[in-house]
């Protein structure tokens, strides 16, 4: 039978990825983009309708004949769990047989106030007794390597962990988690957490990204107070900086760290190593 497969946020850094993906794993599948600007989504190939997580009483129309919904979770922090909840209401009310869920690494146990959305949603999705996957997706390799325009102009990369193991893959692995699972009903129930292969330190990040620029430049480790004053002074909105300076310190807690491999098990392949990722930045700097 011939699913139809609709993907929230599909004009998104992941959610492009993931049709992409989804257009590989699942070749006889009817896929569906999810957009807040439709415009926005007519290069994807895909049938494309309009969905904003905030307008509750038009989701459900829009969710019409989907069988498994993927629900990237919102990039707006305006009460995402409560725009979260709207889909998932909407979802049960138009009749989707699955929901997949893109949560956060150890999300019904992280210390990282980023979590506490997470953890909202995934307790909507028991209550809606609709059959769900979810996907507790670790950070972004990218969240790292978008930085390093800034660190070689800056002589040093900055966080705030020191010692921290992390464990990130990137959006293109987790993409492909998406796309294994949306596939195949059998995830049905399941949940997954999900990291990189490979885990190193924020000094050993600085230490490739100096061997492959050809000059030292340092881990220059501050607190979370002064990270959370650098990103403001960079431009992001305070409430936005303090959540990110927060996720950069209770990494130190391990709150980023999982040695488990399930991705990889998951995607059939091994996930990007960290050189490749950082070679593929610098490449985009022109570095």
């Amino acid at each position: 039978m011939i699913q139809t497969i609709a993907i929230t946020g599909a004009t998104g850094q992941l959610g492009r990825l993931a049709v992409a993906a989804l257009k590989s794993r699942a070749p006889g599948a009817t896929l569906v983009a999810l957009v807040r600007d439709p415009a926005k989504a007519s290069d994807l190939g895909i049938e494309v309708r309009a969905f904003d997580y905030t307008q509750a009483a038009a989701l459900p129309a829009a969710l019409q004949g989907v069988d498994v919904l993927v629900l990237i979770s919102s990039n707006d922090f305006n009460d995402r769990a409560g725009q979260h909840a709207n889909v998932i209401a909407a979802a049960k009310a138009a009749g989707v047989g699955r929901i997949i869920y893109t949560s956060l690494l150890k999300g019904d146990r992280s210390p990282m106030i980023l979590a506490q959305d997470h953890i909202a949603t995934e307790a909507a999705l028991v209550a809606s007794g609709l059959p769900a996957t979810v996907l507790r997706n670790g950070w972004y390799t990218e969240n790292y390597t978008g930085a390093l325009g800034g660190a070689l102009q800056a002589g040093a990369v900055v966080g705030v962990n020191v010692d921290a193991r992390v464990s990130p893959a990137t959006r293109a692995d987790f993409a492909e988690a998406i796309a294994v699972v949306a596939a195949d009903p059998s995830h049905a129930g399941q949940v997954y957490e999900l990291a990189g292969d490979e885990s190193f330190t924020m000094t050993e990040f600085a230490a490739e990204l100096s061997r492959q620029v050809g000059k030292t430049v340092p881990y220059a480790p501050m607190s979370q107070a002064e990270y959370a004053a650098l990103l403001v002074r960079l431009g992001l909105p305070e409430g936005f900086a303090e959540v990110l300076a927060d996720s950069d310190a209770r990494a130190g807690e391990g709150a980023l760290f999982d040695d488990s491999r399930t991705l990889s098990r998951l995607i059939g392949r091994p996930t990007t190593p960290l050189s490749v990722v950082i070679k593929e930045a610098l490449s985009a700097l022109g570095g």
